[in-house]
């Protein structure tokens, strides 16, 4: 990905995140399931990208077009056993 310029990949990460805005019926339960990420650790990962200008929750509100508590009250649902049981086999697959 280094052949990619600084601005291409600036705005797909942002049009990355207006998608994900926008599906908030997409849980992170299923998003960790599938691909091993999930909104909370793309909020985390801007933030570790930002050299300390953002903190987690910075970063994570960001992701989430508010603060993390307030879409979790309107857009969470409980996950199911199943639902975490595949979270669980799919992070085992991420790298270290």
């Amino acid at each position: 990905m280094s052949d990619i310029d600084d601005a291409t990949a600036a705005a797909a990460f942002r049009r990355l995140v207006a998608h994900l805005q926008h599906r908030t019926d997409a849980q992170n339960v299923d998003l960790m399931g599938l691909a091993g990420f999930c909104r909370n650790c793309l909020g985390d990962w801007l933030a570790e990208a930002s050299g300390g200008t953002l903190t987690s929750a910075e970063g994570r509100e960001y992701v989430y077009g508010m603060p993390y508590a307030e879409w979790k009250t309107h857009h969470q649902q409980p996950a199911t056993p199943e639902q975490l049981q595949r979270m669980e086999e799919s992070l085992k697959r991420n790298p270290g």
